[in-house]
């Protein structure tokens, strides 16, 4: 029925006193109720006085003023003390300082809550009262019914929301700061409570364990009884903690504070979440972390969130079918729960996702020492790709590694075998976390760069292929970044490699194939094409060379310098390497190493042959003259020079002695190898000598050169440094530079002369110093040679200085015509106009090369990419 103005001139005076009078009895009624909160029994009275009220239309004015009515002393009763019982806590925050009192918010929290909610719970009384008097009026029943859902649900609704308008307008702004606190309080309590628990679990397995081996007959024991009388008593603490925090969660919602309170408990539980991980994470890296980080999860906030849900009564059962299952197991687990709800899921989920993505940031800023550790720090790598799996952030990851790597590893501080060793690592460790490559790609293209820049960078790839120790010279680097592990997995899976070519497939594994094609992330460069890659190890590295030739080359210097220096014939590992290296370089390029491998093997074949021609009576005569040596003491290398790198010769005279043994040597293979004639080269190889003093006898492993020096001292006991030198046969600047050797081992001492002219002598007195180092001097004096000679083999660098030198006449007459020309320019022109012999066969990073060492000796200049002629003042 609704209010009808003009329905005032039908009434008659009688009507309208007792509508008068009717009104002011409803007010005092409503007075009575909820202003002076007097007894719930005055309602009765309400019953005839809203029906009088209604029969007149006034159905609509009393529902408002009875809720204005308690809007006022809702207002005036309750909100204004609720408010001011956190006086405290505002004060504190005004002034700057933090408030630690957890058990005072708590307290005052839970009694103003009880507090505000009792009065609310009366004056909800007081309106089911009016809703009652309302239907009452109602005549029909049929009516009736409808009224009354209409009266309870639309009074009741405006009721709620005019408690929640009234408290989020007078809304402090520390209030949901001080949730926050309440709810991280509450749930460290009980993750404390759980991880005291489960440490009590631990220590009663040990106990049944050693009750066990000393009461077998025992059925119960005391310390059973206490112990599980204590797991009872930790799950009812846990239950009453829980049920404590759902009461107030329960009184907030009921408030109007649901947005706020779920808002406060979420970011308690993110926040716990996060500082969790953080201790779980830490600094080691060989165990792995995220199944302890989702059994938290399921132990502590799961639990909880569970529980409260199921104290709101609003914990539907989760269907099975609609598919809300964590993507990081095949079928999640709830310990404790049988039939998670919907919310609970979801709830997993995003806490899920937020632990993943900390603990993701966490490793990849620490990504870096992670691969320096790798392998060990294989579980880290493992937690990692999970995370990255989920998250799907691995471009994070790729930005953060390259800054690292440019400001800790691409410095001129760090050795290039460092920064080989950490490429090695890097490239195992994102095969891992990304076997298609993409990222690896993005993340190696730096180190590749910087690596070319450096000129020792094959000569320390090589030393990785050929060397078990990784390339660390001292022999304690990791034998898993020596590239020779690499090798010999290349070797043993050549014939199951996958070639990624569907032409050798049959139709059904292609088919199957096509089903499993996935397109390359969108992180993926468009221009390296669509098709996966295979990361190939030994690939990436001979890539950042440009071309396998060069690093075949180096190697051959390198294999070189290492026949050369052998005192004997054993060469399994050498051979063990070239065919490992034939697998992946092809056979072709190691034709040459093969020829010097078998050098030695027919060295040694013919160094045998030549020694079985020697006379018995001549092998076993005991010549008392020192100048007779026997062929027994010479082995030789003989190399087929055209397949050798350039050797490093000098002119070095031998003693008569040794002469008259290579002669004899040179005759005997002559006459087995005829017409082949052998020239020796005598300042290569190693002398084995043991110089004999009064009291002791000294045994080294040195140069010809160093042997030679020493072997003149047999015929007079002091030299000086121009005559030595005339002697051996050296400059004299070379002379004193390899004669510090016996200087520092004591058995020569310098005494007097000038500086252009030293005067040397054998040692009259052995220093304690110099009788220890002796005892120990046929490896030092390996290490000696090593160290002072110069090498027997040109480098790559000289080699292709020596060659390129031809083309120099070529490119200082172009730039007189051209005046100035580029690098690809100068490279191209010489491919078109240098056909005849010897034809030009450079790469461009030789020439490039040869061009730096020629403004190096300011031949010419580069300025802005142009090379010019230097000008001569």
């Amino acid at each position: 029925m609704m209010w009808d103005p003009e329905a005032l001139n039908s009434l008659d005076g009688e009507d309208i006193a007792v509508l008068l009078q009717s009104w002011e009895g409803f007010h005092e009624c409503t007075d009575v109720l909820l202003r002076d909160r007097g007894d719930l029994s005055a309602g009765a009275d309400l019953v005839p006085l809203v029906s009088a009220l209604c029969r007149y239309g006034l159905d609509s004015l009393v529902q408002d003023h009875f809720l204005q009515s308690l809007e006022e002393t809702f207002k005036s009763k309750a909100v204004l003390r609720f408010w001011k019982q956190f006086d405290a806590y505002s004060v504190s925050m005004g002034e700057g300082t933090s408030f630690q009192e957890e058990n005072w918010i708590e307290g005052v929290l839970s009694k103003s809550l009880e507090e505000i909610c009792l009065e609310k719970h009366y004056e909800e009384k007081c309106l089911l009262m009016l809703i009652h008097a309302l239907q009452l009026h109602e005549e029909s029943i049929a009516d009736r019914k409808m009224k009354i859902q209409e009266y309870q649900s639309c009074l009741t609704s405006r009721y709620q929301l005019m408690v929640s308008s009234i408290l989020l307008a007078t809304l402090p702004m520390h209030f949901p700061e001080m949730l926050r606190l309440y709810f991280k309080g509450k749930l460290e309590e009980l993750s404390h409570m759980i991880d005291v628990h489960h440490e009590e679990d631990a220590c009663q397995f040990q106990l049944d364990n050693d009750n066990l081996r000393h009461q077998k007959h025992r059925h119960i024991s005391v310390g059973e009884m206490d112990i599980d009388t204590h797991s009872h008593g930790c799950n009812h603490n846990k239950d009453m903690l829980v049920n404590n925090i759902g009461k107030v969660v329960r009184d907030l919602r009921s408030l109007g504070f649901t947005s706020i309170t779920e808002d406060a408990y979420a970011s308690s539980i993110l926040l716990l979440l996060k500082d969790k991980v953080n201790a779980l994470a830490g600094d080691d890296y060989r165990n792995p972390v995220l199944v302890s980080i989702k059994e938290w999860i399921q132990a502590v906030p799961l639990q909880f969130l569970h529980a409260l849900l199921v104290y709101l009564g609003d914990s539907p059962v989760h269907d099975a079918s609609s598919g809300l299952k964590s993507p990081l197991a095949a079928s999640p687990s709830y310990p404790g729960i049988e039939m998670p709800s919907e919310g609970l899921v979801r709830w997993q989920l995003r806490l899920e996702y937020c632990a993943y993505e900390t603990f993701q940031d966490l490793r990849i800023g620490k990504l870096f020492e992670i691969i320096v550790d790798y392998p060990e720090s294989s579980p880290a790598i493992e937690d990692l790709r999970q995370c990255l799996e989920y998250t799907g952030q691995h471009s994070k990851l790729v930005d953060s590694f390259i800054s690292s790597l440019k400001y800790r590893l691409l410095t001129a501080g760090a050795s290039t075998n460092d920064i080989l060793h950490q490429y090695v690592s890097t490239i195992k460790a994102l095969k891992t976390i990304d076997p298609t490559g993409v990222f690896l790609e993005a993340v190696g293209e730096p180190i590749r760069d910087y690596l070319r820049g450096r000129k020792d960078t094959i000569k320390c790839i090589v030393t990785m292929l050929t060397d078990g120790t990784g390339g660390n010279s001292t022999g304690s680097g990791n034998s898993g970044d020596s590239l020779l592990e690499e090798l010999n997995r290349e070797a043993e899976n050549q014939e199951g490699a996958d070639y990624d070519d569907d032409t050798n497939l049959d139709d059904k594994q292609a088919w199957i194939n096509a089903e499993r094609w996935e397109p390359d992330p969108v992180e993926a460069d468009p221009s390296k094409g669509s098709r996966r890659r295979k990361v190939d190890i030994l690939g990436m590295i001979v890539g950042i060379i440009g071309s396998k030739d060069q690093l075949v080359n180096e190697y051959r210097v390198m294999l070189a310098e290492k026949l050369l220096n052998k005192s004997e014939y054993d060469i399994d590992s050498e051979i063990r390497t070239l065919e490992l290296l034939k697998i992946h370089f092809g056979e072709g390029s190691m034709q040459k190493c093969e020829i010097m491998l078998n050098d030695l093997i027919d060295s040694k074949r013919t160094n045998t042959n030549i020694k079985a021609t020697i006379p018995p009576s001549s092998s076993t005569c005991s010549e008392p003259e020192a100048t007779h040596l026997s062929l027994d003491v010479l082995d030789s290398t003989i190399i087929s020079s055209s397949f050798w790198p350039t050797i490093q010769a000098e002119s070095l005279n031998l003693p008569n002695s040794i002469e008259e043994l290579l002669s004899e040597y040179g005759k005997r293979f002559h006459e087995i190898k005829t017409p082949r004639k052998l020239l020796w080269k005598k300042n290569l190889g190693t002398v084995k000598l043991e110089l004999q003093f009064e009291d002791q006898n000294m045994q080294f492993t040195v140069s010809p050169l160093h042997a030679v020096i020493i072997m003149q001292f047999q015929e007079q006991l002091s030299w000086t440094s121009t005559n030595l030198a005339a002697a051996v046969g050296v400059p004299v600047d070379t002379l004193n530079k390899r004669i510090n050797f016996w200087i520092n081992k004591g058995v020569l001492s310098e005494s007097g002369g000038s500086d252009s002219d030293r005067i040397f002598s054998i040692a009259t007195a052995m220093v304690d110093s110099s009788k220890s180092s002796i005892n120990n001097g046929r490896c030092e004096g390996v290490l000696a040679m090593d160290e002072e000679c110069e090498r027997s083999v040109a480098s790559v660098e000289e080699q292709l200085r020596k060659e390129m030198t031809v083309y120099e006449k070529f490119i200082v007459g172009m730039l007189t015509n051209f005046v100035s020309m580029p690098v690809d320019r100068i490279h191209n022109t010489l491919k078109m106009f240098c056909v005849a012999e010897p034809s030009y066969d450079k790469s461009l990073q030789q020439l490039q090369s040869f061009l730096s060492s020629l403004v190096v000796e300011e031949k010419l200049e580069l300025r802005e990419g142009m090379y010019f002629l230097k000008k001569q003042h």
